[in-house]
Formats: structure tokens, sequence, C-alpha cells
């Protein structure tokens, strides 16, 4: 294979397709000497050609660089790398195992790849991923661009790509189940729904076999590239496939008015600990891509998964900052959602800092200004940022939100006072900083933990499934099974946890913030009690679209909230506002079931609130977790003794009285609303003048 030494260049890193061939770059510090290998099958033992980089020719300062005439998209690669194997120096060298490109926007996983023989010495190339060079501007975006749609008028739906699709009832052709493809079919259920914008678990190329023996990992929490979309989420054969049906699918979400956020996770890789495989950075430069324990050859473990990315060392700062310039601005993604991100704030010794580089890099970077940052502002051991998260431009995860919401409804004691302040933008967390309202991403459930139905139907975790024993996954979950563990035939029961999903979905998506809702749980999708299904690729994890049809009710009163959320017609008001900033922008009267006489006692399980918007709508909350029926006064709104209220949600009622349409809302008489046991009622009316 020939070189050219004249087109050689040390950037961009990674491959750079030309009219004449392919450069060539990658970044190794202590390497002795730098090979790179290229295959003309995915599952080959021995590479087609080798191509050894001489230090003195090949290398500007620790870039090793080669530019090959004729070289073409679609062809397989990777390196191997020469050096010193001393753990306790923090250098993993091992030439026997060949790497992917750290800045590969394709990865090819052969058939028979194993994650054991990453793991163990000797040469693991049949069964190693490859990268494949791809031509990132042979593509048709037809016009597309980024959304830019304000959080004041956002509501974003976590979903799984996979998971969407793949059960057999989803109605997508078999060929396309699971797939980006298949996630393009169920746009206009997302549209109807009425969610803007579209939170995908990871899709960067993740390790599957990272997972208990026998298992999947499902989730995608082990990327072993931060450039290439996961392979077998596209349903084409072709290796450069994933690129154009990742583009695909954003760009038809894109056309129905739909985000993409990212869960992107640049706190670790599937590489794990010190047994773990050697994949890409390891074998690269160790000790500069890992944060190491002092015995150097062990690595330190903030994020529960066997290794930490030391973010905020400068060749892994940049690299951090070209993957998010890569899916803006090569893949269109509108935002993203960082993974356990107070990793991000930690320093090479692991040690938090006050001003953190990566996150300052990212906060200020022109590419990013106006694209969705969103933080997990938390890590696995202990460091917890709610609240405090560096920057100014940052939404966090409100943790508190999802725990003291859960606690109220649970009628656990001590929670009004806290879900007074969720309810309003979380001040207490947030106000210190005179941040926008939306900088609180509301949410009951997610991906990790129950879902909304099992966390109504189970008073445990019930993990046997995953092969640990049931020790893994939280036992924190806040959770009441309304009288019977799992699912049960007592009408009266599941009526119960109609309601109490009824409630939860009422304050999500009425409280200032950001709202967050979890897939499925629109439809009381269940996966049985397990909590931490990270490794269930099965029916535990996908969604169930019979569900559809058997809670339409529920679908129905969620799209409805959502409706009332963005929605800039309130019956006869004015100003056109969303549901959320009116509340951001509305004064609060807090009551008791007496008016004016808020319990804030530590046996209280009611409150109520009186929202004064500006112009003349007013609402009227209630909000009863108590066993027993309560009344509520009702605020005087008229001079002649006449309240004007109108019941917009009532979720104790069966559908459609549970929530009504504007100008169809019944009219509540009398001066008291008796609610009942474990329910919400959403009262609006019109005024001239507050009284």
């Amino acid at each position: 294979m020939t070189m050219d030494l004249s087109k050689s260049k040390c950037f961009p890193l990674g491959p750079t397709v030309y009219e004449d061939g392919v450069n060539f770059s990658v970044f190794s510090k202590s390497a002795a000497l730098v090979e790179l290998v290229l295959f003309e099958h995915v599952d080959d033992a021995v590479p087609a050609c080798v191509i050894r980089l001489d230090p003195g020719r090949d290398r500007t300062y620790h870039y090793w660089h080669v530019f090959i005439p004729g070289l073409v998209p679609g062809q397989i690669y990777g390196y191997r790398v020469h050096g010193p194997f001393e753990p306790d120096r923090g250098l993993r060298f091992d030439p026997g195992k060949v790497l992917l490109d750290p800045y590969g926007k394709v990865v090819a996983v052969p058939d028979g790849y194993s994650r054991k023989a990453a793991s163990e010495p000797g040469d693991n190339a049949a069964s190693a991923m490859k990268s494949v060079v791809a031509d990132l501007d042979d593509y048709d975006w037809e016009g597309d661009t980024l959304l830019m749609c304000p959080f004041s008028a956002t509501v974003i739906y976590e979903a799984h790509v996979a998971g969407l699709t793949k059960n057999p009832n989803s109605g997508v052709a078999a060929d396309k189940r699971g797939t980006y493809a298949g996630l393009i079919e169920k746009i206009p259920y997302l549209k109807a729904l009425g969610v803007t914008a579209v939170e995908l678990l990871p899709v960067f190329q993740f390790d599957e076999q990272d997972a208990p023996a026998g298992r999947t990992n499902y989730w995608g929490y082990a990327p072993v590239s931060f450039f290439a979309p996961h392979g077998r989420y596209s349903s084409r054969k072709d290796f450069l496939g994933p690129l154009c049906e990742f583009r695909d699918m954003v760009k038809a979400l894109h056309r129905a008015g739909l985000e993409v956020i990212l869960d992107v996770v640049y706190n670790h890789t599937a590489e794990g600990d010190h047994n773990g495989p050697t994949v890409c950075l390891r074998g690269f430069e160790n000790s500069a891509y890992y944060v190491l324990d002092n015995d150097r050859a062990c690595f330190a473990n903030y994020t529960g998964t066997g290794n930490t990315l030391n973010a905020n060392q400068p060749i892994v700062r940049r690299m951090i900052i070209d993957s998010l310039h890569f899916w803006v601005e090569k893949m269109h993604v509108d935002g993203f959602r960082f993974d356990l991100a107070s990793i991000l704030s930690r320093d090479e010794s692991g040690r938090p800092m006050e001003n953190p580089p990566v996150l300052w890099d990212i906060e200020s970077d022109p590419v990013l200004a106006g694209v969705k940052l969103i933080a997990e502002a938390w890590d696995a051991a202990g460091l917890y940022q709610v609240g405090g998260f560096i920057g100014d431009n940052w939404k966090e995860w409100n943790g508190k939100f999802r725990d003291d919401v859960r606690a109220f409804l649970k009628g656990d004691d001590g929670t009004v006072p806290r879900l007074a302040q969720r309810l309003m933008g979380s001040p207490d967390i947030y106000g210190h900083k005179e941040r926008e309202p939306e900088q609180s991403v509301n949410f009951v459930t997610c991906h990790d933990g129950f879902t909304l139905n099992d966390l109504v139907s189970y008073n445990c975790k019930h993990n046997e499934a995953n092969g640990e024993d049931n020790k893994d996954g939280t036992d924190y979950n806040v959770s009441w099974n309304c009288g019977v563990e799992g699912p049960t035939d007592d009408s009266a029961i599941e009526k119960l946890r109609n309601r109490q999903v009824r409630n939860f979905l009422t304050i999500a998506l009425t409280a200032v913030g950001t709202p967050m809702l979890s897939m499925g749980d629109e439809v009381r999708l269940t996966r049985r009690g397990n909590n931490n299904a990270y490794c269930q690729d099965n029916e535990t994890n996908w969604f169930d679209w019979s569900l559809v049809e058997k809670h339409a009710d529920i679908c129905r009163f969620t799209k409805s909230l959502i409706h009332y959320r963005l929605s800039r017609e309130h019956g006869k008001t004015t100003r056109l506002m969303s549901l959320n900033e009116l509340l951001h922008n509305a004064r609060f009267d807090w009551h008791g079931v007496k008016l004016n006489q808020p319990d804030w006692s530590h046996d209280s399980h009611s409150l109520a609130v009186t929202v004064w918007t500006p112009g003349n709508l007013v609402f009227h909350i209630m909000l009863n977790s108590y066993r027993e029926p309560l009344d509520f006064e009702l605020p005087l709104l008229s001079k002649d003794g006449v309240n004007p209220w109108h019941r917009l949600v009532d979720t104790s009622l069966e559908s459609p009285d549970d929530i009504c349409l504007w100008n169809k809302a019944p009219r509540v008489t009398g001066e008291t609303y008796s609610l009942c046991p474990r329910s919400i009622a959403f009262l609006f009316s019109h005024v001239r003048e507050r009284l």
C-alpha cells in the first residue's frame, strides 16, 4: 500500500475522506510504534494490509498520521499500538489487540465479536470490533436544520430506539423493528401524544456484551465510540447504513416538529476495570484517557462501571467537544442529556473542581449555543450537584422533584412543604441563581427505576431476572403498591392505581419547569417490578402496543395534559403564553382545606393553591394524598357571591370526566369542593380583577 507523505496531516483527527484518498490521524503520546491495519472483511483474522507509521516521519508531536491514496469510504480498518505494558505506570499497550479509531464514525461488529477475547492475552483480530471509513458530506439534508425550540414550550419523551418498536405487536415490519427506521414509523404516535422532543437512550456504539453472562447490555450505557451511531439500530446491512439511517430519522423527526436529544455517556467506557477488554482508548494512551487510582494499575471508579473518563485532561476535553460538534453539525442533533454529568467536574485525581474546564468549554462553545444541555447532576460516588451544577445554561434532572412528588402521593408525612416548592419550579434549589424556571427538568420516572405503572404496583424491586440475586438496583423507590404486590384482578385496587397514575402525570405536566415523560408511562407500561432492567432485551423493556388500547383512558389523559401544557389559547384569556409561562409569571396564594390557612405540619397530606396568572385567568389546584375525602373551601371570585369556577381536571373521576375541554368544563357550584381520597382537582376561571 502506497503512502503520500506530502498529504499526510495530523488534523483532523480520525479518517478524513478526500477525492484521491483518506487521511488518518490518531493520538498516542507513549506509543513506540503505531500500525494502521486494513481488512477486507470484518471477521478477518489477518489484515489485508499493515501500514507501519514511522515515529520520525509519520508523527507530529503526539499525533500519528498517514495519507493513503486511492482509499475510499467503506474501508474496514483498525490500529495496533506497540509500547510498554506496565500497569503500575498506567501503561497498557497490547499490539495483539485491534483497536477502534477513537474518532471513527462507523463501527463494524463481527458476528463472532468477543469481549472475552479482548480481555485476555493473544491476538483478537477475527473477533474485534473494527472502524469503517465514512464520507460525512455524502448526505442530502434537504435543508434540515436544528429546531431550537424554547424550553418553555418543551415536553420531553425519554425513549429507547429499539424498545419503541421491537415488540412484534408494534405494527412495524420485522426487518425494521428496533431500528432508526422503525422509530420513524412511530412519529405519528409521538405527534398525537403531543411531546416536542424525543430523548433517546444512548445511541453511541456500545458493547452489548458488557452485561452478566447470558444477558445483553440493552440500555447502551457502555460506549466504545463517542462518534459512531450504534450499528444494530440500523435496518440496513451495509456498514455505512447506521450513519444514513440515523440521519433519516433525525430529518423525519424534525419535519414533524420533534427535536432529538441524545443521552450521552462521556463519563466512562465499556473497557471497564483492570480486568476489562482493550477495545480503544486503553490501548492508545490509558493514563491520559482514564482517571487512575493511587495504584496506577487500577482505575478510579466514580461511575460504578469500573472506570472513569478523565474528562478534564486536555486530549479528552478536545475529544468530548469534537464529539458534540459532530453530533450537532453532521448529525443535526438538537440537544444532549449528560449521564452522570458530575463526573465532568472532577479533575485528573478525581477531586471536584470549582470551575471544570470541560464544562465551561461546553457552556461557552459557539457551535453548542442554543443546543439543549441537560445534566444528570450527580455521580455514583456521592457527588450530588442538583441546584449547584456549574454554568449558566445547563438544565438539570431534578431528582428531588421525583422523590418529593413520589413521597407526597404515597402519603408520607412531612412532604407538603417540599411539594409546594416542586410545584413552583423548585425555587429552594434554583432560586439563588435567578435562572429561568425551566432549569428544573421535572420527572417522576425514567429508564432507571420503576415505570409509572410499577411505581403504583410494587413496594419492592423484583430484579431476579438480571441474575444478580435481586441485589442490583436501588432499594429506595418511594413506591406504593396500593394494597397488592404486582398485577391484580381487584377492580378497586386497579381503580386506585389508575388514579395515582393520573396524579403523577398531573403534577409532572403542570408544575413549573421542563416536564419529561418516560416511554410507555402514558399507557401504564410495566417491567414487572424490575427497577434495573438494563440487561433485558426482551418484552420486559419493549413497548407493548396493546396497552395503547387497554389503557386508552390514561393515554387520552396524558395527551390532554400535554395539550394544556403547551396551548396558548386558554379559553378566554388573551395572553399568548404556555401554561409553564403563565404559572411562572403568576402569583400564588396557598391554602389548606381552609382558605389562606395552608397546613405545613408534619402530618399534613393536603394542599391547595390559587394561581393568579397575567391577564384574566385564575387556577385553583387542590391536592389530597389523605386516605379520606376532604372538603376544600373555594376562593370567592365575584362580588355578587357567585363563584365562576370550572372543573378542568379531577383525577378521581373516570374518563372522559377526569379531564375536560376548556369550553366544555362543567361549572362548579357551592363554596367548597369535595375531593376524593388520593386525588387532585384543577379548577379555572376568568375574572376581570382579583378580589
